[in-house]
């Protein structure tokens, strides 16, 4: 499915998707995959932050007092569901955790209907899986609320055939439950299936599901997502290494 050359950087792979031939669906993440949502994330975090961690009474913010950034939010948040984080941040009290968390959605969803955007190119792709009836379904470790206000601010709530949440899974992302549940969705197999994913957790969940997973640099670093082995990364839907590799599919298909 993926060739690689003598180079080490992912700019010398050489790409295909023919392994899936004919294409019967595509599978999307949300966060990260349709829009750019980690910064709105991190904001919201922020300023949860200064709200609700204090030390004998005074202030000192998250970790204690020292700034989380970009850097911090990708190594310890990024595509992670509220469980998880709801015990990484409050160990000793996973019921504060989980109201935290509930919290910081609300705060998310208020920045992001002035700020959440598609990825760029993103209804270009929109308009080629249509055009060929291609399945369709989101696949997120967002909580409900979140991911069905992103598809809807997004404009693609009749674009998607479904929403898997992992929350709704006995195993959320990296487990591969949440894309294989997505393939039962479609009633597809993981041959003619292939997915886009943004964070490590997802592509691994991909991968481990058995289908090509095509990564997006949208925050992540290549080097970081290369090591969760994706077929082939991209910086946006406008990448002409997606559209090469979709019209090798499409003659493929024919």
């Amino acid at each position: 499915m993926m060739k690689v050359s003598s180079g080490d950087n992912a700019a010398d792979t050489k790409i295909s998707l023919t392994g899936s031939a004919p294409l019967e669906a595509v599978l999307f993440d949300v966060d990260g995959t349709l829009c750019d949502s980690d910064p709105i994330h991190l904001e919201a975090f922020k300023i949860l932050f200064q709200e609700h961690f204090h030390w004998d009474g005074k202030q000192i913010g998250y970790n204690a007092g020292v700034p989380i950034d970009e850097q911090y939010y990708i190594e310890h948040f990024a595509g992670k569901h509220n469980e998880e984080l709801a015990e990484f941040l409050f160990p000793d009290d996973i019921p504060r955790g989980v109201k935290f968390m509930e919290d910081k959605e609300t705060m998310f969803r208020k920045l992001a209907e002035e700020k959440l955007k598609a990825i760029d190119g993103l209804y270009k792709l929109q308009k080629w899986i249509e055009d060929r009836g291609l399945k369709r379904v989101a696949v997120t470790n967002a909580p409900k609320t979140n991911a069905e206000f992103m598809i809807s601010r997004l404009g693609l709530s009749d674009f998607f055939e479904g929403v898997i949440l992992g929350e709704e899974c006995e195993h959320a992302k990296p487990h591969p439950e949440p894309y294989l549940k997505g393939l039962e969705l479609l009633k597809v197999s993981k041959e003619h299936a292939i997915i886009f994913e943004d964070s490590v957790s997802g592509i691994k969940a991909g991968v481990a599901a058995g289908m090509p997973v095509i990564g997006l640099t949208t925050r992540n670093p290549e080097h970081i997502l290369m090591q969760a082995k994706p077929t082939f990364l991209i910086k946006t839907y406008d990448d002409p290494k997606l559209w090469a590799a979709l019209e090798e599919l499409d003659k493929k298909s024919t």
